[in-house]
């Protein structure tokens, strides 16, 4: 299979790139640092080298880059010598945390989360369901939050982003069923990012991003006729 991952360079978004890639799908990877990007990618290359791997940074948070990856990526699962030529996963996973509240938030901050939580999944899938529809096949995941279920403190603009892309998933949901398209959307919680990291709380009350990437995984396995259409994640602890 063919898979589109964004934010891939590290976190969720490299975790579900190695569940992939170690059963021997194509990886066609994006994310903004270009440093961190392809260092991933070399990493992934060296352990899995039967398979295809390519990379190129962009930022998703631009219309413009958001579609020039969806037609790169394209492009290139169209090249010579590919036994499959179809997108089969799109993973919807570039995205950024800004803390705030609505009414103490920086001037511009819902822009910027709306632009880099919503808009990079709405652009880069728009140029790619033609390719899917075509095919009659696909599976889009949607990596949302429990931020998307619920408000919490100091999550703002943020959880307004995820709402909204939580709402985009169903709605996409709805209208590709007649296509053979499925559309997953995610809840993780807390899961033991480098982001967390610098927080300096223990390990153990985290899921591991291996976690989520393995439901992923698992739910692109199933028969044409079952769609997982919601995927909730929290630590066994719960919420943090």
């Amino acid at each position: 299979m063919n898979i589109i991952i964004t934010g891939a360079s590290r976190g969720l978004g490299n975790a579900i790139a190695e569940s992939f890639a170690a059963k021997g799908h194509n990886l066609f990877l994006c994310s903004q640092n270009e440093l961190l990007l392809y260092k991933a990618m070399e990493v992934l290359t060296t352990k899995y080298p039967g398979i295809t791997i390519k990379a190129r940074p962009f930022n998703l948070a631009d219309e413009a880059q958001a579609k020039a990856f969806g037609r790169w990526a394209m492009a290139e699962t169209q090249r010579p010598g590919h036994q499959n030529n179809n997108i089969d996963i799109l993973v919807n996973n570039a995205g950024q945390f800004l803390p705030g509240s609505i009414y103490n938030e920086k001037e511009g901050t819902l822009e910027k989360m709306i632009e880099v939580n919503l808009y990079s999944a709405y652009h880069l899938t728009r140029v790619i369901l033609p390719q899917m529809m075509k095919q009659k096949s696909g599976h889009i995941f949607n990596i949302c939050s429990i931020a998307s279920l619920k408000a919490y403190h100091n999550g703002g603009s943020y959880s307004i982003s995820k709402f909204a892309l939580a709402g985009f998933s169903k709605n996409l949901r709805e209208e590709m069923k007649e296509h053979g398209i499925k559309v997953t959307a995610v809840y993780p919680g807390a899961a033991y990012t480098d982001s967390w990291a610098a927080t300096g709380m223990d390990q153990n009350r985290f899921m591991e991003a291996k976690d989520i990437a393995d439901i992923i995984f698992a739910s692109s396995q199933l028969s044409m006729q079952a769609c997982v259409e919601d995927i909730v994640l929290r630590p066994q602890l719960g919420d943090i």
